[in-house]
């Protein structure tokens, strides 16, 4: 089955526009799920439903060279999508806001290209379409469901607006933070607006809280430790007249290390708590460990770096991205199984879209990157390259 890299590009690229017109969230992507396999099925390519909505699909399994693993995330966001695209979001408040679409399409692109090329690869290739990447630890039970048995190394990527096109990241290390979450119950004693003598105002207090957690970092942890802390959200409904009885704080953390976590939250606890007090309310602190950080295997990520070099071009290695990025990635679970590496490939080429954070309602996927990437998830596998071999019609 020989096919033209330039149409398999293109259709791959229609299929990212098709997904993106149809974003689900986490644990509900069955319609993308039956998507993929049904393009996988069209391809002769052997898969199976791994986790529920994820599939994991394999080729080469006789070969005894390395397996590797390539995968993409396929949930969608709880966004209402701005961004004016032709192939904008269908479904209200639902928005692949992260480019998991375009990561998805790009794997199919790359399964095509390999596929059509099976009989040179090295070795098995497994390719990991998984659910639930925006917190619901899809990586957690694709792995507790089978879906690295027999693997020996892992392939990751994320596209990231904030590094230009052309150029990545793919350090030895950490390369994207560990995250938790925090709420904050204040509760009070309400009351009559004008008699706040008379109240225990958890209003006043959570201000507070907020002030105080926003210079926690400074003052509780050394410089060099990275870590960012964001109250996130103040809730304590009301009318103008009347002082409530209870006040909910939430925000999020993100850490470098994870020997920086139980510090962490010892501060939240700590200094809310005491804020609270002074102001003669109470608290309770709830916090929720969610990802852990993302850190690469200094081998496979030297490997990893060498095949965006050699794609992308020997200054493609970005000098001016710090890492580690301080977003979160349950990728992390697959790197703490075996061995294996994820890059952050640049996504802006001056177009708007192209420039918005991950998460913004106006962001959409840079799709120059389906060629590029599924070149580099190519080169990963061991498969000939485009420029390699005679394609025909």
């Amino acid at each position: 089955m020989a096919i033209q890299w330039d149409q398999l590009i293109q259709d791959a690229v229609e299929f990212r526009h098709t997904l993106h017109r149809k974003p689900e969230l986490s644990w509900q992507e069955q319609e993308t799920a039956k998507r993929i396999r049904n393009e996988l099925s069209r391809l002769g390519i052997a898969w199976r439903a791994c986790a529920d909505t994820g599939t994991v699909a394999r080729l080469a399994s006789n070969k005894s060279g390395r397996h590797i693993a390539l995968r993409a995330d396929i949930d969608a966001l709880p966004i209402h999508e701005n961004s004016g695209m032709a192939w904008s979001s269908q479904t209200a408040g639902c928005m692949h806001a992260c480019g998991h679409d375009g990561h998805t399409a790009t794997l199919i692109a790359a399964a095509h290209w390999l596929k059509t090329h099976e009989d040179s690869l090295p070795g098995p290739v497994s390719l990991l379409f998984q659910p639930a990447e925006e917190g619901g630890h899809g990586a957690k039970q694709m792995i507790e469901d089978g879906a690295l048995e027999g693997v020996d190394v892992i392939f990751g990527w994320h596209n990231w607006p904030a590094i230009p096109f052309g150029q990545a990241v793919c350090p030895d290390g950490t390369i994207m933070a560990g995250n938790g979450t925090f709420e904050i119950e204040v509760n009070g004693q309400g009351g009559h607006a004008s008699q706040p003598e008379a109240c225990r105002d958890p209003v006043l207090a959570a201000a507070a809280i907020v002030m105080a957690l926003q210079q926690t970092l400074s003052r509780r942890l050394p410089p060099q430790e990275a870590a960012v802390l964001s109250v996130t959200s103040i809730e304590a409904s009301s009318s103008p007249t009347v002082i409530p009885d209870k006040a909910l704080i939430g925000g999020s953390f993100r850490i470098a290390h994870e020997f920086t976590r139980d510090r962490l939250t010892q501060c939240i606890q700590d200094i809310s708590t005491a804020t609270a007090a002074a102001y003669e309310v109470d608290c309770h602190v709830t916090v929720f460990p969610r990802y852990g950080a993302t850190i690469n295997h200094p081998e496979p990520a030297a490997f990893y770096r060498r095949t965006l070099m050699q794609e992308l071009g020997e200054g493609s290695l970005s000098q001016n991205t710090p890492v580690p990025i301080m977003a979160s990635e349950d990728f992390h679970y697959y790197l703490n199984a075996i061995p294996g590496a994820f890059a952050l490939i640049g996504t802006d080429d001056g177009i708007a879209a192209h420039q918005r954070s991950c998460h913004s309602p106006e962001y959409d996927f840079n799709d120059k990157l389906i060629d590029r990437v599924a070149r580099i998830y190519a080169r990963l596998a061991g498969a000939p390259l485009p420029n390699d071999v005679k394609e025909r019609a």
